[in-house]
């Protein structure tokens, strides 16, 4: 292994082979690389508990002077009033850039989240397509044009907001925060990205890709910092038109209240607990792996995890039998290892609060079917890992169904007809994934109807793209991300009337005549 190449503001713990030379880890501000004046921040690697790294954090006055650089870049137009045709072909060449450094990127989240290599290698590959398709719609775009009765010509045009404040979460750092970025670059805003302070490292390296490819300096700032402090200062600042969060369903509550006062736009991507539905016109071999893939996938760290499977009665004992064999095969190893399955949570304290959870559904009555605790990786003894846990015997009214776990951890709930399996899946204060296991075409139609949330899969999981609307309703929040729907949520609408007619107007000169509004 090379050295982990680092910034000198960086106290290196770790080793990590990169190509691509020195890695900026402090601040960006306006294209410049600067020192935090918040305290300096460990960057904790979950698969060890070591140090990774300590990377610089903003306070108020970096929000403060990032703010107002990305306002005054706004003003100046050298990226919103760009031609479009020349602010898509720098997205491409970002999106070029991306998938230059796409081997330092994906190796380099995995150490900073923990998440196996396979995983994150074959998710973040699909960063560029973001990109690409947004930088596409830039040009496919139109106006519209209004009829208006009488001597009129009315058109709209849409115009960016200003400045976007982008809050991304440690799960999926790089895809939360390219699914917002790739739609507000595209339509002429400038952004203040944070990236979760536990995993800053790929944000600081993306704002280098963005300033090599073009994006002017001042259009992509990024601030490492605590939530509550950065976070909070940049969600309250007056300039800011638009928040997008990903995160827990409190701080999103927070955060909709705060922008709220000033009218600023928002798009939050907060709690879930997907329902996944299985009939039992579909092979219990075939549901038990799908199942496993969408709860376990991400160590279980996903909004959209499918945490509550509603099995029918009539092969429930054989699911979660099969389920729990998968469970018991998955390999739990260094997120750096090939051959891992399931890497570690994110945290010590992330670890205590899941197996918390489970301990507490066992308490309501819920039965341990396999995992339920710590588990044990040689040569990481430091690591926060969990066993993958299946829990039966539950009900949807205990705690382990209704609220997030946000880790490897499912709980089955028997049904007995389709009109129960419904009811049970709606029965739920989130509304941001779900899913269907079934091979009757009618069913899963008419079911997937019926269905409260933001998406709903039909034998699969987890899947999405740069064209389809991704977002939920209840506590899983609002607005969506993906297709036209985010990127015209990234602009304002002005509508433009001229009159045509040759005579002038004289209201008040004689008879008022025609229409005012």
């Amino acid at each position: 292994m090379t050295a982990f190449f680092l910034a000198p503001n960086v106290q290196v713990m770790t080793t990590l082979e990169l190509s691509s030379g020195p890695l900026p880890t402090g601040l960006r501000i306006g294209g410049r690389v600067v020192t935090g004046r918040g305290p300096r921040l460990d960057v904790v690697n979950p698969a060890t508990g070591g140090v990774l790294a300590v990377a610089d954090s903003a306070d108020p006055t970096d929000v403060e002077e990032a703010v107002r650089v990305a306002q005054a870049t706004f003003d100046s137009g050298a990226w919103s009033r760009m031609p479009i045709h020349e602010r898509s072909r720098i997205l491409h060449r970002f999106a070029d850039g991306i998938a230059a450094r796409m081997t330092d990127l994906y190796r380099l989240e995995t150490a900073n989240n923990g998440r196996p290599l396979t995983e994150t290698r074959a998710q973040i590959t699909r960063l560029p397509e973001w990109y690409r398709y947004n930088a596409s719609l830039l040009l496919a775009d139109r106006d519209a044009v209004v009829p208006m009765p009488g001597p009129y010509h009315s058109y709209t045009s849409r115009l960016p907001l200003g400045v976007v404040t982008i809050l991304a979460s440690f799960n999926h750092p790089m895809m939360i925060a390219s699914k917002s970025l790739a739609p507000a670059l595209a339509t002429g805003n400038s952004i203040v990205l944070k990236p979760s302070e536990q995993t800053p490292l790929t944000a600081m390296l993306l704002a280098d890709i963005a300033h090599e490819a073009g994006i002017p300096d001042g259009v992509l700032n990024v601030l490492n910092g605590l939530g509550p402090v950065v976070g909070a200062a940049l969600c309250e600042h007056p300039l800011v038109k638009k928040v997008v969060f990903t995160g827990g369903t409190e701080p999103g509550r927070s955060i909709a209240v705060a922008a709220a006062r000033r009218f600023a736009k928002t798009t939050l991507e907060l709690g879930g607990k997907s329902p996944v539905l299985i009939f039992d016109d579909t092979p219990v071999e075939v549901a038990a792996r799908g199942a496993a893939f969408g709860g376990f996938i991400g160590a279980g760290q996903t909004c959209i995890a499918g945490s509550r499977l509603v099995v029918q009665r009539s092969i429930h004992d054989e699911f979660v039998a099969s389920l729990a064999k998968i469970a018991e095969s998955i390999r739990i190893g260094d997120p750096n290892d090939e051959a891992t399955q399931l890497g570690p949570v994110i945290s010590a304290r992330a670890r205590d609060r899941i197996l918390g959870c489970v301990e507490s559904g066992v308490a309501a009555g819920a039965r341990v079917v396999t995992g339920g605790g710590a588990a044990s990786v040689p040569g990481l003894s430091g690591g926060f890992f969990v066993q993958p846990t299946v829990l039966a015997d539950v009900t949807n009214e205990m705690d382990v169904a209704r609220s997030e776990i946000f880790g490897p951890v499912v709980v089955v709930i028997p049904f007995d007809d389709e009109d129960e399996a419904v009811a049970i899946a709606n029965d739920s204060p989130f509304a941001l994934g779900s899913a269907i296991w079934t091979r009757d075409v009618a069913r899963a139609h008419r079911v997937a109807s019926r269905i409260e949330a933001g998406m709903v899969w039909v034998n699969d999981h987890h899947r999405l793209d740069p064209s389809s609307p991704w977002g939920g309703l209840k506590e899983s929040g609002t607005g969506r991300e993906g297709g036209w729907e985010s990127f015209h949520d990234f602009t304002y609408v002005r509508a433009v009337t001229v009159r045509t007619a040759p005579d002038d107007i004289d209201w008040y000169g004689g008879v008022a005549t025609g229409r005012l509004n």
